[in-house]
């Protein structure tokens, strides 16, 4: 019912939807215990062209561009196995698109295929303990060496970090630039020499998504690898961080949609009090708020997510998507959990993992108090305050 989704955006969505049924629900739980995913399910969505939405055609992609990849967004929340949804979408939303930007057509024929059709998972290495969504803190090093860049550091956090067989990873190649200057991002191959996976970081819920910390130790990679322009690594991080925000703002608002609508079905057979919950006004009309702010999120999106496809820089709004939507997620999860009483606590119930899995949204590219400050930085530019 949105004019942005065309007829292809729909079939494409009801494919989707279709694979998540019968491909990821009935195997969830068995992930969750294994605090993994199979590597077939990344090649079977790359088979099916899930995993190239963003990819020109000519590299064997859809070129669905930023619809597209909300589109699966989306429809992987329905799973409701958080783990799932961030392990392909950093690989399709966040990482890879890194080569789609910035990629020069050797490094587009060396790639493209691989990670299109699923046979290498990629992964996006910014974090560190001491930069998390200040980018420009990093202290990761590379200095050029002839015709090879030698990578010293480590990284933290790092989503798909133990799985991934491909890595983005920036480092500061000038030592002497300060702040935001002197970042570069470089192509980074698992079995590197030097190039190790520290621990597996034990997280709070997404549990099939496997986290990770980095360590590069005289990592040494061929000039070639050097992924857009030396020193402009921080604008190019910058620009694909909207569309990873993007991203995570249809995560979101997919994860409130599945929880919501589940909550509206059980407080409607749920007995209490000589009644169903749903005859109590105070629960009807807590959920008919948090509907209500589900769909303002929701089209916020949408807004932003057109805006960028229209070749705009559209920061003010992709930082409003990513400061709201993940509040209103949490605040949906929250009181979708009460409402669901004692069961809601129970760890064999899909609230609770879905309660733990979205406490990561307001953290994750970039927290909520950091966008805060970035739509602050333009309230001048509000067209309607004249």
């Amino acid at each position: 019912m949105v004019p942005h989704f065309t007829d292809e955006l729909q079939e494409f969505r009801r494919q989707v939807r279709r694979f998540v049924k019968e491909r990821i629900v009935p195997y969830g739980e068995e992930w969750e215990r294994n605090q993994k995913i199979p590597r077939e399910l990344f090649r079977e969505m790359g088979e099916l062209g899930f995993l190239g939405v963003i990819y020109p055609e000519k590299w064997g992609g859809s070129n669905m561009g930023v619809f597209g990849q909300i589109v699966l967004a989306e429809e992987l929340a329905r799973s409701t196995y958080g783990g799932v949804t961030v392990a392909v979408m950093v690989h399709v939303g966040m990482a890879s698109p890194h080569l789609v930007h910035a990629g020069t057509e050797d490094q587009l024929k060396r790639y493209a295929s691989d990670i299109v059709s699923g046979r290498k998972v990629c992964g996006i290495a910014i974090s560190e303990p001491d930069a998390g969504s200040d980018v420009s803190g990093i202290r990761t090093r590379a200095h050029r060496d002839d015709d090879e860049w030698v990578i010293n550091g480590s990284k933290f956090w790092i989503t798909n970090g133990a799985y991934g067989d491909l890595y983005f990873v920036a480092a500061r190649t000038d030592p002497n630039a300060k702040g935001s200057k002197g970042i570069s991002v470089f192509i980074v191959e698992k079995g590197t020499p030097g190039f190790t996976v520290g621990r597996k970081l034990e997280k709070m819920g997404i549990w099939c998504s496997d986290t990770a910390e980095l360590n590069f130790d005289n990592v040494r990679v061929p000039a070639g690898n050097l992924l857009g322009e030396e020193g402009n690594g921080f604008y190019a991080l910058m620009h694909n961080l909207q569309s990873e925000r993007l991203t995570l703002g249809a995560m979101c608002t997919g994860e409130a949609a599945v929880v919501l609508k589940r909550t509206i079905d059980y407080v409607r057979q749920r007995k209490a009090f000589g009644g169903t919950l749903m005859d109590k006004q105070a629960i009807r009309q807590r959920l008919a708020m948090l509907h209500a702010k589900l769909e303002s999120g929701k089209q916020l999106l949408y807004y932003a997510a057109y805006l960028s496809q229209q070749g705009k820089k559209p920061i003010r709004e992709v930082s409003m998507v990513k400061a709201l939507c993940p509040e209103i997620t949490n605040e949906i999860m929250y009181t979708c959990q009460q409402f669901h009483g004692g069961m809601g606590y129970i760890r064999e119930g899909v609230i609770e993992r879905m309660v733990r899995d979205a406490r990561l949204h307001a953290i994750g590219g970039g927290a909520t108090e950091v966008m805060l400050d970035e739509i602050a930085k333009r309230f001048d530019d509000v067209w309607y305050w004249d």
